[in-house]
């Protein structure tokens, strides 16, 4: 059973496999536009698909640097945190003392 593939549907999605376009009927022979089917165009088509394979990878890159940044931001506010803690822990420290110099200083 061979079923031929349409423009919406190829057969195979490798430009190197579909059939090469031909020059139109309607069109006079050596009309303004060249032939496309150069090397030139396979290789912007294969530079195409590197470049959509390394999407992905781009992608994740991305994403690995968002989640560091993200990593880095919560390690701030741990330690800011840690140290408004411990800021009022001194402050409570301070003001005891405060009171027991009073205490003594007034017996």
């Amino acid at each position: 059973m061979n079923i031929r593939g349409t423009i919406d549907r190829p057969l195979t999605h490798d430009p190197k496999k579909q059939a090469p376009m031909k020059p139109s009927t309607s069109e006079p022979a050596g009309s303004a536009t060249p032939d496309f089917t150069t090397t030139g165009a396979n290789d912007s088509r294969q530079n195409r698909t590197r470049e959509m394979q390394l999407i992905p990878e781009a992608l994740a890159r991305a994403h690995m640097h968002e989640r560091l940044h993200q990593a880095e931001q919560e390690r701030r506010a741990m330690r800011l945190m840690t140290a408004r803690r411990m800021q009022r822990r001194a402050e409570r420290a301070s003001m005891r003392a405060r009171r027991a110099l009073a205490m003594a200083v007034m017996q």
